[in-house]
């Protein structure tokens, strides 16, 4: 299986959690390589990397409570970077309250809510539901993610394409 563009960025400040993260996202990794920031200005720094590279950012993972700017504040920042509008956007936390979720719903498009303490099936498959979405919606030639994201989803999305470009 080939590495793709599409990177996973995952932001959290307590390292023991943010090896969790990574260590229940490892199945994605052989091609969707995962970046890692421990703060907020971590992750702008990577995320400049990576579009200064030419990479995409299909998935973000955020955790509320970071040094710094907060997650939302964060997330709300990075959607309005023209080059992450469909980055796929996580919230993972057990502090955030409801006021900061419905902002990060409304102002930084956020994708998905998961609470602390997770599972590492929910985490996994949401992240494999909001990658299927975001290669769908952004890659030329979807066939090669089959193997790792939901293949039923993109198998239709294929034939769906055909159909209209046939015609």
């Amino acid at each position: 299986m080939e590495r793709s563009d599409i990177f996973i960025l995952c932001i959290e400040d307590e390292q023991e959690v943010l090896d969790a993260v990574v260590r229940d996202l490892e199945k994605l990794e052989e091609q969707f390589p995962i970046e890692t920031a421990n703060s907020a200005e971590e992750a702008r720094q990577v995320v400049e990397k990576l579009i200064s590279d030419g990479k995409k950012i299909g998935l973000i993972v955020c955790d509320h409570i970071l040094p710094g700017d907060n997650g939302v504040e964060l997330l709300i920042e990075l959607h309005k970077d023209e080059t992450l509008h469909s980055s796929r956007k996580v919230l993972l936390t057990g502090q955030a309250g409801l006021d900061d979720t419905v902002r990060a719903l409304n102002e930084a498009r956020l994708h998905h809510y998961i609470a602390k303490p997770w599972t590492r099936e929910e985490l996994l498959e949401v992240a494999v539901k909001l990658l299927t979405d975001f290669v769908i919606e952004e890659e030329e030639n979807i066939l090669p993610f089959m193997a790792t994201l939901d293949a039923e989803k993109i198998s239709e999305s294929i034939r769906t394409r055909r159909s209209i470009s046939d015609e």
